[in-house]
């Protein structure tokens, strides 16, 4: 695409912005690119990019894969340009390859990994051709933002260029059929010993054939529309998939992943569910650009779950766990609740979910909720439930639709001061589940606990 007088126009003026910014000691990760496309509305088509793009999205996991991908690469001495720090809407993709670009819009720079908004498709997409696209999941999510699943996968697919390499989540049957012309490499985890036949969760996005409108038959069910089905009247049904979990093992924290008949065992810096398969997605990813599995194994056990994300502590012989549970992601809620309902001992949750909060910019309603499983916080080995917060009346109404007694729950507004009411006697855990935008929140709260266990 040729390059005129705007997009150097552009481009010199984001460059220059940038620098001031950095001056002011300002986040420079948004701005320049929205400044650029303001004055050259196809910049991203028009600036130099890197030979090899690889583009991660999906409802969730997009941060946590690309944050580990990027890490690996590093520790392997890879050098690459990504939105780590910026926005992953069109402004900082820009942005992004704008500090991959010098003055005259020239990369040298052979790589790229950038984290990309679904919603973002049409604005970034005819003018990027990703060598990969990635897509982690699709599940129903803000319903002020992303309406419903079918919505979502029908922009990728209108978008997506044809000359893009597709690597899916081959157990998602609504993940695995988007684009369907493209080449296509799927990765996926063979039937588990707590797979089911019935799905237990409320939501479930794809019941029936896509093709014929039949009852979908599932041969397993892993969560929500996660599992192996098929249709009983034509031929739709889960891929074949080309990058295989055959074996997990929990108790020493590894997996047999198979490819081409070639069997490979990779280690588990985490025994969630969820990201055991970002763990495969980045493995899948790796693999594709070159890696070896001594190179990805080893980068892989220095690897950690970011703190905004998930941490633990031990205090006094107490377990405090911090886990990221977003309001409004009925699907990430969901999996956390059974994610604390599985863990081993006796429990106390701390809810601290605000779809209300500023940079939330507010949820248009409650309907998430009743989309979220409240009901997997309703298990003997939970003994209480302190709910605080903007939705803390909503939680609780939900708690009790649950059929969770209302002498374990203890609810007030304020976060901090609704610590005051946990009770230690047999706690072995104490849960903090904590919004995307209640990260400093968190760390009060937990501070609190830790001192509460200490004198306890």
């Amino acid at each position: 695409m040729k390059k005129g007088i705007r997009f150097y126009i552009a481009l010199w003026g984001a460059k220059l912005g940038t620098i001031l910014l950095k001056l002011l000691r300002r986040n420079a990760s948004f701005f320049p690119g929205k400044f650029a496309l303001k004055v050259c509305p196809d910049f991203i088509g028009k600036i130099d990019k890197p030979q090899t793009i690889v583009a991660v999205t999906g409802t969730n996991g997009k941060t946590t894969v690309c944050n580990m991908i990027e890490d690996i690469l590093k520790d392997n001495n890879f050098v690459f340009i990504d939105n780590k720090y910026g926005s992953n809407i069109d402004a900082g993709v820009t942005t992004t390859l704008i500090n991959g670009a010098n003055f005259m819009g020239k990369t040298n720079k052979k790589l790229a990994i950038l984290e990309v908004d679904e919603r973002s498709s049409p604005k970034i997409y005819p003018y990027l051709t990703p060598t990969y696209l990635v897509c982690t999941n699709l599940f129903r999510d803000s319903l002020m933002r992303n309406a419903h699943t079918e919505f979502i996968s029908e922009i990728l697919t209108k978008n997506i260029p044809k000359e893009t390499t597709l690597i899916l989540n081959g157990d998602d049957l609504i993940t695995s059929n988007i684009a369907p012309e493209n080449k296509r490499i799927y990765f996926g985890i063979d039937r588990l010993e707590t797979d089911g036949s019935k799905c237990e969760n409320i939501a479930r996005d794809i019941i029936v054939c896509p093709k014929c409108n039949t009852k979908l038959e599932y041969d397993y069910v892993r969560y929500n529309h996660i599992g192996k089905a098929h249709c009983p009247k034509c031929d739709f049904k889960s891929p074949e998939i080309d990058y295989l979990v055959t074996k997990m093992n929990l108790n020493n924290m590894k997996i047999i992943l198979k490819n081409n008949e070639i069997e490979e065992e990779y280690d588990l810096i985490s025994d969630n569910i969820i990201n055991i398969y970002n763990i495969v997605t980045v493995i899948t990813v790796l693999k594709q650009l070159g890696l070896n599995k001594e190179q990805i194994n080893e980068s892989l056990k220095k690897q950690k779950i970011v703190d905004t994300r998930y941490s633990d502590e031990t205090v006094n012989g107490i377990k405090v766990i911090t886990h990221l549970a977003k309001g409004m992601n009925p699907i990430a809620c969901s999996r956390v609740f059974d994610y604390v309902r599985k863990y081993k001992g006796k429990k106390a949750v701390i809810l601290l979910l605000d779809d209300l909060h500023e940079a939330a910019r507010g949820s248009e309603n409650t309907a998430w909720q009743y989309d979220t499983d409240y009901e997997f916080l309703n298990d003997e080995s939970i003994s209480q439930i302190i709910i605080a917060g903007a939705r803390y009346l909503d939680d609780l109404v939900r708690l009790e639709m649950a059929g969770i007694s209302k002498d374990k729950i203890s609810y007030q507004r304020d976060e901090i001061t609704a610590i005051d009411n946990l009770k230690l006697d047999d706690i072995e855990t104490v849960f903090i589940l904590h919004d995307l935008y209640s990260i400093e929140l968190k760390e009060a709260v937990k501070n609190k606990v830790e001192i509460m266990i200490k004198n306890y």
